[in-house]
């Protein structure tokens, strides 16, 4: 059934909630994110007075752990990850190590630019745009910045990652590529490794090498400490 959105109530959104989460098999977590951001909507609409009141403001919401259940890559999981993606060639092993030794969203990654490389105070740095379209920048851990010179081979334009073409390299390409390495380096995550894994695995093990919550909070632009506290209540699940 179709639905005028300025039209919703509160009945129409329960219904879309758990249709999200028992038709379409959609996480907690990701039932309450989408609930959230339409939520921010609808409270536009209030301000604008282009609707009386918000349908999703008392709609229920699912109720949503406080870990995480993914647990990313353990140290030598990952080196296995690191060595398959340099064998591979350049391109890859500079996305690899972006991924799991600075915590970049697989977004961020892909959105940076070749212009967006510069060098601050010393320090080889990467700007993005976070989540909410917030700018930043990210000083690059070494062997990152190495492994982006080399693929670069200069270029300062253009995608970041580029395919062939010359064209941004989408995030399906980047899943197809990390199960192939997975296949080899990490035969029991074949066929469920995702890029989220590489950012698991730098906040754990950031944690698991002495760094503060609060500095890894920072690393990863988690919003909220709550959110790298669940990453490390994982660490200890097992």
């Amino acid at each position: 059934m179709r639905v005028d959105p300025l039209a919703a109530s509160r009945a129409h959104v329960d219904t879309w909630a758990r249709t999200l989460g028992e038709i379409d098999g959609r996480a907690p977590a990701t039932v309450a994110r989408k609930l959230t951001a339409v939520s921010g909507f609808y409270r536009y609409a209030v301000n604008e007075d282009v609707i009386a009141r918000n349908p999703v403001a008392a709609a229920r919401r699912p109720k949503v752990g406080s870990d995480t259940q993914s647990t990313g890559l353990d140290r030598d999981e990952l080196a296995a990850l690191i060595r398959a993606a340099h064998n591979d060639g350049l391109r890859t092993h500079a996305l690899v190590l972006v991924l799991a030794l600075n915590g970049l969203r697989i977004s961020e990654a892909l959105g940076a630019d070749a212009s967006d490389l510069d060098t601050e105070r010393g320090h080889r740095v990467l700007r993005i745009t976070r989540k909410g379209g917030k700018k930043a920048t990210i000083p690059l851990a070494p062997r990152t910045s190495e492994a982006l010179d080399a693929y670069l081979g200069g270029r300062i334009t253009g995608p970041l990652f580029s395919t062939s073409t010359g064209a941004r390299l989408d995030q399906p390409a980047v899943w197809r590529t990390l199960r192939r390495l997975a296949a080899t380096a990490v035969p029991a995550k074949a066929t469920s490794l995702h890029p989220h894994d590489l950012r698991h695995a730098f906040v754990t093990l950031s944690l698991d090498a002495g760094a503060s919550l609060r500095d890894v909070q920072d690393a990863a632009g988690h919003a909220d400490p709550r959110t790298t506290r669940r990453y490390d209540r994982a660490r200890y699940n097992l």
